[in-house]
């Protein structure tokens, strides 16, 4: 139980650092806070840099895809089986936002215990 506490933990330092560190410049930051999680609503080109960069991957080393959802857009082109899953990589869901000329996405940081076990939530916008 320490373990999976301690790499909970960990993991959700080491994805909120790669989220701020791999999206490129911060300017644009717009830090989301709620009660039982913290995010950061990315601009186009930090969702660009994100998807680009190596930190969906990192993510998927320490956070397992059942513990990342994904709110996707209306007109998603990505797969949801018959039980509401995605079957989508977190890459996928970050770059189809970024392929739109206003994609942006927003990626929270969940409290343990919380949002019934997800450490990451990403959900994607655009105009359309």
């Amino acid at each position: 139980m320490r373990f999976g506490v301690t790499s909970t933990a960990l993991g959700t330092g080491f994805v909120a650092a790669g989220v701020i560190l791999g999206a490129g410049s911060a300017a644009a930051f717009a830090p989301q806070a709620q009660p039982d999680r913290i995010g950061a609503q990315l601009n186009h080109e930090e969702t660009v840099a994100l998807g680009a960069g190596p930190i969906p991957a990192l993510t998927a080393m320490f956070v397992p895809a059942n513990r990342i959802g994904a709110g996707l857009h209306s007109e998603t082109n990505l797969h949801r089986d018959a039980d509401g899953g995605i079957r989508a990589t977190l890459r996928q869901v970050v770059t189809e936002a970024a392929s739109h000329p206003d994609g942006t996405v927003t990626v929270y940081l969940n409290a343990p215990g919380a949002r019934g076990g997800r450490v990451v939530d990403v959900y994607q916008q655009w105009a359309g």
